[in-house]
């Protein structure tokens, strides 16, 4: 996959904090942003929201209402994943 720039504004003081760990643990700042990032959004995809949605991204206003009303019902021991089958092509 090609690598892609991007530019986003920060405030001084993360950027600050960003420097600082990349000093003490001898990585660049780009390598800390990406893998905080990863991280972040493997979080994001463990959200039940997520879960649900992902593949509803053409639903109507009142489908993702409904969604959105049975999601908030359910528990994260409602969505626990209890199998997993991978395929590969």
């Amino acid at each position: 996959m090609a690598n892609v720039s991007v530019n986003y504004k920060l405030d001084e003081e993360m950027v600050s904090e960003l420097k600082e760990a990349s000093e003490v643990y001898n990585r660049s700042v780009t390598d800390l942003v990406k893998e905080a990032l990863s991280i972040y959004l493997e979080d994001l995809k463990n959200d039940p929201f997520y879960r649900l949605t992902v593949f509803a991204k053409e639903a109507s206003q009142s489908e993702s209402d409904e969604i959105i009303s049975e999601i908030e019902k359910l528990s994260d021991d409602d969505l626990k994943i209890a199998k997993v089958k991978k395929f590969e092509y």
